[in-house]
Protein backbone atom coordinates (compact mmCIF):
# COMPACT_ATOMS: atom_id res chain seq x y z
CA UNK A 1 0.00 0.00 0.00
CA UNK A 2 1.58 3.56 -0.76
CA UNK A 3 1.99 6.24 1.60
CA UNK A 4 -1.17 8.18 1.63
CA UNK A 5 -0.15 10.51 4.63
CA UNK A 6 3.79 12.23 4.74
CA UNK A 7 5.57 14.29 6.94
CA UNK A 8 6.54 17.15 4.17
CA UNK A 9 7.72 19.86 5.79
CA UNK A 10 9.15 20.72 9.27
CA UNK A 11 10.06 24.06 11.48
CA UNK A 12 11.01 24.02 14.83
CA UNK A 13 12.41 27.21 17.26
CA UNK A 14 13.86 26.72 20.65
CA UNK A 15 13.36 23.21 21.94
CA UNK A 16 16.84 22.18 23.32
CA UNK A 17 19.65 22.62 20.82
CA UNK A 18 16.94 23.50 18.00
CA UNK A 19 16.65 27.34 18.09
CA UNK A 20 15.65 27.58 14.85
CA UNK A 21 16.03 24.93 12.08
CA UNK A 22 13.66 24.02 8.94
CA UNK A 23 13.67 21.29 6.73
CA UNK A 24 11.58 21.22 3.21
CA UNK A 25 10.48 17.95 0.89
CA UNK A 26 11.46 15.71 3.80
CA UNK A 27 11.69 12.06 1.43
CA UNK A 28 10.15 8.85 2.33
CA UNK A 29 13.21 7.76 3.95
CA UNK A 30 15.36 11.09 5.38
CA UNK A 31 18.87 9.57 6.78
CA UNK A 32 19.95 12.50 9.27
CA UNK A 33 23.97 12.64 9.87
CA UNK A 34 25.85 14.61 11.92
CA UNK A 35 28.72 14.54 14.77
CA UNK A 36 27.87 13.56 18.63
CA UNK A 37 25.76 16.35 19.98
CA UNK A 38 24.79 17.68 16.56
CA UNK A 39 21.10 17.65 17.65
CA UNK A 40 20.48 14.09 15.47
CA UNK A 41 19.03 12.61 18.93
CA UNK A 42 17.24 16.28 19.82
CA UNK A 43 15.53 16.10 16.30
CA UNK A 44 14.15 12.44 17.15
CA UNK A 45 13.07 13.58 20.50
CA UNK A 46 11.09 16.16 19.11
CA UNK A 47 9.16 13.65 17.50
CA UNK A 48 8.81 11.30 20.64
CA UNK A 49 6.94 14.37 21.96
CA UNK A 50 4.53 15.26 19.07
CA UNK A 51 3.60 11.18 19.93
CA UNK A 52 3.18 12.31 23.72
CA UNK A 53 1.25 15.42 23.12
CA UNK A 54 -1.89 13.77 21.42
CA UNK A 55 -3.25 11.56 24.52
CA UNK A 56 -5.22 12.75 26.94
CA UNK A 57 -2.88 14.46 29.90
CA UNK A 58 0.45 13.06 28.19
CA UNK A 59 2.81 16.19 27.48
CA UNK A 60 3.56 16.79 30.96
CA UNK A 61 4.41 13.25 31.61
CA UNK A 62 6.43 13.55 28.55
CA UNK A 63 8.00 16.68 30.30
CA UNK A 64 8.68 15.23 33.94
CA UNK A 65 10.62 12.22 32.64
CA UNK A 66 12.93 14.20 30.29
CA UNK A 67 13.81 16.44 33.20
CA UNK A 68 11.20 19.31 33.03
CA UNK A 69 10.06 21.77 30.84
CA UNK A 70 13.02 24.04 31.50
CA UNK A 71 15.65 21.59 30.04
CA UNK A 72 13.26 21.38 26.87
CA UNK A 73 13.77 24.99 25.92
CA UNK A 74 17.03 26.24 24.02
CA UNK A 75 19.26 27.39 26.85
CA UNK A 76 16.93 27.54 29.33
CA UNK A 77 13.82 29.49 29.98
CA UNK A 78 15.26 32.51 30.60
CA UNK A 79 16.67 32.69 27.12
CA UNK A 80 14.02 30.88 25.11
CA UNK A 81 10.99 31.67 26.58
CA UNK A 82 8.81 29.42 24.10
CA UNK A 83 9.05 26.96 21.64
CA UNK A 84 7.53 26.70 18.44
CA UNK A 85 6.44 24.00 15.52
CA UNK A 86 5.22 24.57 12.02
CA UNK A 87 4.50 21.02 10.51
CA UNK A 88 2.91 20.15 7.11
CA UNK A 89 1.71 17.08 6.14
CA UNK A 90 0.72 15.98 2.64
CA UNK A 91 -2.03 14.02 1.07
CA UNK A 92 -3.67 13.46 -2.23
CA UNK A 93 -6.01 16.15 -1.56
CA UNK A 94 -3.29 18.86 -0.08
CA UNK A 95 -1.96 20.06 2.41
CA UNK A 96 -2.82 20.18 6.12
CA UNK A 97 -0.50 22.71 8.15
CA UNK A 98 -0.46 22.27 11.85
CA UNK A 99 1.22 24.57 14.44
CA UNK A 100 1.77 24.77 18.31
CA UNK A 101 3.37 27.26 20.72
CA UNK A 102 4.83 26.02 24.21
CA UNK A 103 5.56 28.39 27.15
CA UNK A 104 7.38 28.16 30.42
CA UNK A 105 5.16 28.58 33.17
CA UNK A 106 5.06 27.70 36.83
CA UNK A 107 6.18 25.34 38.41
CA UNK A 108 8.31 23.96 35.39
CA UNK A 109 6.11 22.98 33.12
CA UNK A 110 5.02 23.88 29.58
CA UNK A 111 1.54 25.68 28.42
CA UNK A 112 -0.23 26.13 25.22
CA UNK A 113 -0.48 29.32 23.97
CA UNK A 114 -0.74 28.93 20.30
CA UNK A 115 -2.49 25.86 18.65
CA UNK A 116 -3.69 25.90 15.47
CA UNK A 117 -4.30 23.74 11.96
CA UNK A 118 -5.85 24.49 8.20
CA UNK A 119 -5.95 22.52 5.42
CA UNK A 120 -4.89 24.31 1.18
CA UNK A 121 -6.51 22.81 -1.67
CA UNK A 122 -3.92 21.67 -4.34
CA UNK A 123 -6.46 22.49 -7.03
CA UNK A 124 -6.37 26.40 -6.31
CA UNK A 125 -3.16 26.84 -4.11
CA UNK A 126 -5.59 29.33 -1.82
CA UNK A 127 -5.20 29.10 1.68
CA UNK A 128 -8.09 29.19 4.35
CA UNK A 129 -7.77 30.59 7.40
CA UNK A 130 -5.89 28.66 10.42
CA UNK A 131 -8.47 27.17 12.54
CA UNK A 132 -7.34 28.22 16.18
CA UNK A 133 -8.03 26.22 19.32
CA UNK A 134 -7.00 28.54 21.49
CA UNK A 135 -4.60 28.83 24.62
CA UNK A 136 -3.68 28.54 28.33
CA UNK A 137 -3.87 24.71 28.52
CA UNK A 138 -1.38 22.32 29.32
CA UNK A 139 -2.35 19.39 26.68
CA UNK A 140 -3.46 19.55 23.07
CA UNK A 141 -6.51 20.01 22.20
CA UNK A 142 -6.59 18.46 18.67
CA UNK A 143 -7.69 15.30 19.52
CA UNK A 144 -10.49 16.69 21.05
CA UNK A 145 -11.46 18.35 17.82
CA UNK A 146 -10.91 15.45 15.28
CA UNK A 147 -13.24 13.34 17.44
CA UNK A 148 -15.64 16.36 17.85
CA UNK A 149 -17.53 15.79 14.58
CA UNK A 150 -17.77 19.56 14.52
CA UNK A 151 -15.93 21.99 11.51
CA UNK A 152 -12.03 21.32 11.14
CA UNK A 153 -12.68 17.56 12.39
CA UNK A 154 -11.78 15.89 8.88
CA UNK A 155 -8.13 17.93 8.94
CA UNK A 156 -7.77 17.31 12.38
CA UNK A 157 -8.06 13.67 11.84
CA UNK A 158 -5.54 13.28 9.47
CA UNK A 159 -2.78 15.27 11.61
CA UNK A 160 -3.52 13.41 14.97
CA UNK A 161 -3.37 10.32 13.15
CA UNK A 162 -0.08 10.44 11.83
CA UNK A 163 1.25 12.39 14.36
CA UNK A 164 0.21 10.11 17.30
CA UNK A 165 1.33 7.02 15.30
CA UNK A 166 5.08 8.63 14.99
CA UNK A 167 7.41 5.45 16.83
CA UNK A 168 11.16 5.74 17.73
CA UNK A 169 12.61 2.41 17.82
CA UNK A 170 15.45 2.13 19.51
CA UNK A 171 16.94 -1.43 20.44
CA UNK A 172 19.87 -0.18 22.49
CA UNK A 173 19.29 -2.17 26.01
CA UNK A 174 20.33 -5.95 25.42
CA UNK A 175 21.25 -6.11 28.85
CA UNK A 176 19.87 -9.03 31.59
CA UNK A 177 16.85 -6.91 32.00
CA UNK A 178 16.18 -6.21 28.80
CA UNK A 179 12.52 -6.83 27.40
CA UNK A 180 13.67 -8.13 24.42
CA UNK A 181 14.70 -10.90 27.35
CA UNK A 182 11.55 -11.32 29.12
CA UNK A 183 8.41 -13.64 28.43
CA UNK A 184 5.94 -11.64 27.18
CA UNK A 185 1.88 -11.59 26.52
CA UNK A 186 1.14 -13.34 23.24
CA UNK A 187 -2.27 -11.34 22.71
CA UNK A 188 0.59 -8.24 22.71
CA UNK A 189 0.97 -8.28 18.56
CA UNK A 190 -0.73 -5.67 17.27
CA UNK A 191 2.72 -3.38 16.50
CA UNK A 192 5.96 -3.73 17.51
CA UNK A 193 6.86 -2.11 20.37
CA UNK A 194 9.54 0.55 20.69
CA UNK A 195 11.69 -1.32 22.76
CA UNK A 196 11.49 -4.51 21.15
CA UNK A 197 9.94 -6.32 24.19
CA UNK A 198 6.97 -7.97 22.04
CA UNK A 199 9.11 -9.42 19.22
CA UNK A 200 8.41 -12.73 20.19
CA UNK A 201 5.00 -12.40 20.34
CA UNK A 202 4.75 -10.55 16.79
CA UNK A 203 6.76 -13.16 15.53
CA UNK A 204 4.62 -15.91 16.66
CA UNK A 205 1.65 -13.67 14.79
CA UNK A 206 3.52 -13.94 11.76
CA UNK A 207 4.05 -17.66 12.03
CA UNK A 208 0.35 -18.59 11.95
CA UNK A 209 -1.17 -16.14 9.81
CA UNK A 210 1.74 -15.06 7.03
CA UNK A 211 3.84 -17.82 6.74
CA UNK A 212 5.85 -16.66 4.24
CA UNK A 213 6.42 -13.19 5.48
CA UNK A 214 7.90 -15.08 8.75
CA UNK A 215 10.12 -17.16 6.43
CA UNK A 216 11.53 -13.75 4.34
CA UNK A 217 12.23 -13.00 7.92
CA UNK A 218 13.88 -16.01 9.11
CA UNK A 219 16.16 -15.84 5.66
CA UNK A 220 17.06 -12.29 5.90
CA UNK A 221 18.96 -13.16 9.29
CA UNK A 222 20.45 -16.00 8.31
CA UNK A 223 22.19 -14.31 5.57
CA UNK A 224 24.26 -12.27 8.09
CA UNK A 225 23.94 -15.29 10.99
CA UNK A 226 25.10 -17.94 9.37
CA UNK A 227 24.35 -20.50 12.32
CA UNK A 228 20.68 -19.14 12.17
CA UNK A 229 17.71 -21.78 10.42
CA UNK A 230 14.78 -20.16 12.19
CA UNK A 231 13.02 -18.95 15.29
CA UNK A 232 11.72 -21.43 17.75
CA UNK A 233 9.39 -19.56 20.34
CA UNK A 234 8.68 -21.46 23.62
CA UNK A 235 4.53 -20.59 24.48
CA UNK A 236 3.07 -21.44 27.57
CA UNK A 237 0.22 -20.05 29.20
CA UNK A 238 -1.01 -17.23 27.58
CA UNK A 239 2.89 -15.77 27.45
CA UNK A 240 5.99 -16.41 24.90
CA UNK A 241 9.94 -16.59 24.80
CA UNK A 242 12.10 -15.46 21.98
CA UNK A 243 14.24 -18.72 21.45
CA UNK A 244 15.85 -19.61 17.92
CA UNK A 245 17.54 -23.16 16.78
CA UNK A 246 21.19 -23.12 15.52
CA UNK A 247 22.23 -24.91 12.39
CA UNK A 248 24.86 -26.81 14.78
CA UNK A 249 23.35 -27.84 17.49
CA UNK A 250 20.04 -29.46 18.15
CA UNK A 251 19.55 -27.11 21.10
CA UNK A 252 17.73 -23.89 20.81
CA UNK A 253 19.42 -20.95 22.00
CA UNK A 254 17.49 -18.41 24.26
CA UNK A 255 17.57 -14.55 23.82
CA UNK A 256 20.06 -14.66 27.14
CA UNK A 257 22.37 -16.37 25.54
CA UNK A 258 22.25 -14.68 21.99
CA UNK A 259 24.82 -11.81 21.67
CA UNK A 260 23.46 -8.32 21.43
CA UNK A 261 24.15 -7.35 17.66
CA UNK A 262 22.19 -10.62 16.95
CA UNK A 263 19.59 -9.35 19.12
CA UNK A 264 19.17 -6.18 17.82
CA UNK A 265 19.30 -7.63 14.00
CA UNK A 266 16.21 -9.90 14.72
CA UNK A 267 14.12 -7.18 15.78
CA UNK A 268 15.27 -4.89 13.36
CA UNK A 269 14.89 -7.24 10.51
CA UNK A 270 11.44 -8.30 11.79
CA UNK A 271 10.45 -4.41 12.06
CA UNK A 272 11.70 -3.33 8.69
CA UNK A 273 9.76 -6.53 7.21
CA UNK A 274 6.22 -6.06 8.72
CA UNK A 275 2.98 -5.65 6.57
CA UNK A 276 1.95 -1.93 6.61
CA UNK A 277 -0.79 -2.21 9.01
CA UNK A 278 1.45 -3.24 11.66
CA UNK A 279 3.78 -0.21 10.87
CA UNK A 280 3.19 3.20 12.43
CA UNK A 281 2.71 6.32 9.93
CA UNK A 282 6.32 7.36 10.55
CA UNK A 283 8.74 5.23 11.24
CA UNK A 284 11.86 6.67 13.36
CA UNK A 285 15.51 4.58 14.03
CA UNK A 286 17.92 5.84 16.42
CA UNK A 287 21.43 4.35 15.10
CA UNK A 288 20.20 1.06 13.62
CA UNK A 289 23.60 0.17 13.24
CA UNK A 290 25.15 0.15 17.05
CA UNK A 291 26.66 -3.61 17.41
CA UNK A 292 25.77 -4.72 13.88
CA UNK A 293 28.51 -6.57 11.25
CA UNK A 294 29.34 -4.02 8.15
CA UNK A 295 27.53 -6.60 6.29
CA UNK A 296 23.79 -6.17 8.54
CA UNK A 297 24.40 -2.35 8.41
CA UNK A 298 23.79 -2.93 4.81
CA UNK A 299 21.54 -5.48 4.29
CA UNK A 300 19.35 -3.04 7.41
CA UNK A 301 20.01 -0.25 4.87
CA UNK A 302 18.41 -1.65 2.23
CA UNK A 303 15.26 -2.98 4.00
CA UNK A 304 15.01 1.06 5.37
CA UNK A 305 14.44 2.47 1.46
CA UNK A 306 12.07 -0.90 0.48
CA UNK A 307 9.84 0.09 4.28
CA UNK A 308 9.81 3.69 2.43
CA UNK A 309 7.79 2.82 0.10
CA UNK A 310 5.10 2.09 2.42
CA UNK A 311 5.70 4.28 5.55
CA UNK A 312 7.93 7.48 6.09
CA UNK A 313 10.97 6.51 7.53
CA UNK A 314 13.53 8.70 9.36
CA UNK A 315 17.03 7.36 10.62
CA UNK A 316 20.05 8.80 12.83
CA UNK A 317 22.80 7.26 12.09
CA UNK A 318 26.75 7.44 12.18
CA UNK A 319 27.33 5.21 10.07
CA UNK A 320 29.23 5.79 6.53
CA UNK A 321 28.51 2.35 5.55
CA UNK A 322 24.71 3.27 5.87
CA UNK A 323 24.88 6.61 4.15
CA UNK A 324 26.24 4.89 1.69
CA UNK A 325 23.15 3.02 0.40
CA UNK A 326 21.07 6.40 -0.06
CA UNK A 327 20.93 9.49 -2.81
CA UNK A 328 22.31 13.08 -1.59
CA UNK A 329 18.62 14.41 -1.71
CA UNK A 330 17.80 11.56 1.09
CA UNK A 331 20.46 12.81 3.59
CA UNK A 332 20.18 15.94 6.31
CA UNK A 333 23.37 17.38 7.62
CA UNK A 334 22.91 18.15 10.98
CA UNK A 335 25.87 20.68 12.84
CA UNK A 336 26.48 22.13 16.41
CA UNK A 337 26.99 25.55 15.50
CA UNK A 338 28.03 27.36 19.28
CA UNK A 339 25.21 25.49 21.04
CA UNK A 340 22.94 25.21 18.12
CA UNK A 341 21.79 22.88 15.49
CA UNK A 342 22.36 23.51 12.09
CA UNK A 343 20.26 21.55 8.78
CA UNK A 344 22.16 21.34 5.42
CA UNK A 345 21.13 19.53 2.20
CA UNK A 346 22.71 19.22 -1.17
CA UNK A 347 22.03 19.08 -4.47
CA UNK A 348 23.80 16.55 -6.63
CA UNK A 349 25.16 18.86 -8.53
CA UNK A 350 26.85 20.88 -5.73
CA UNK A 351 28.97 17.72 -4.94
CA UNK A 352 28.86 16.17 -8.76
CA UNK A 353 32.73 16.14 -8.97
CA UNK A 354 33.08 14.45 -5.56
CA UNK A 355 30.30 11.80 -6.46
CA UNK A 356 32.28 10.44 -9.56
CA UNK A 357 35.03 9.65 -7.40
CA UNK A 358 33.90 8.87 -3.77
CA UNK A 359 30.76 7.68 -2.01
CA UNK A 360 28.50 9.53 -0.04
CA UNK A 361 30.00 8.13 3.36
CA UNK A 362 33.50 8.72 1.96
CA UNK A 363 32.90 12.38 1.18
CA UNK A 364 31.30 12.31 4.85
CA UNK A 365 33.96 10.89 6.52
CA UNK A 366 36.15 13.63 4.46
CA UNK A 367 33.84 16.02 6.21
CA UNK A 368 33.15 17.22 2.39
CA UNK A 369 29.44 16.76 4.03
CA UNK A 370 30.14 18.47 6.96
CA UNK A 371 28.64 16.86 10.22
CA UNK A 372 31.83 15.57 11.17
CA UNK A 373 33.23 16.46 14.84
Amino acid sequence: MPITTTLETLRIRGFRSLADIEIHHLPAATVLIGANGSGKSNLIRFFEMLSWMLPARKLEEFVTSHGGADDQLFRGSSVTPRMEAELTLRTSAGRNEYRFALAHAQPDRLMFVDEAFRFTNDLNDASRDWFLLGSGGTEAKLLETAQSGGPGSQTARVIAALLRSCAIYQFHDTSTKSNLKKRWDTHDNGQLRTHGGNLAAILLRLEREDIRRYEMICYHIGRVLPDFARFELDESNGTVLLRWQAKSTDKTIGAHLTSDGSLRLFALVTLLNLPSHMLPDVVLLDEPELGLHPAAIGLIAAMVKQCSADRQVIVATQSPRFVDSFDLDQIVVLENRDGRTECRRFETQDLQHWLDEFSLGQLWEKNLLGGRP
